[in-house]
């Protein structure tokens, strides 16, 4: 049996150009953050359809940041996210280091 758990949600996205942008909302099911250097939305596309479904709020599926402090097994933690532009087009700005 498996348990289901709650997964933060994104609170705010506000990299217009993501095709999963619809009025700085994720309307992926899920994303996924991180990569070897930064905290990277690998969910963002840029696209020009908009993609998603429009009564679903993004959450955080997984999180391959483990210094982060949000981070418990590759799991996020945090209440809630957001996703900006910073390192390059879609980054997790709720991304703290140990």
């Amino acid at each position: 049996m498996t348990a289901s758990i709650e997964m933060p949600r994104v609170q705010e996205c506000v990299v217009s150009s993501c095709a999963y942008n619809q009025t700085n909302d994720c309307h992926a099911f899920a994303i996924t953050i991180g990569s070897s250097d930064h905290a990277h939305c690998h969910t963002f596309v840029e696209l020009p359809v908009r993609g998603g479904t429009e009564t679903v709020l993004a959450q955080v599926g997984a999180c391959q940041r483990a210094d982060c402090q949000h981070n418990a097994n590759l799991e996020c933690h945090a209440p809630n996210i957001r996703v900006g532009p910073d390192n390059d087009r879609a980054d997790c700005m709720t991304y703290q280091s140990r």
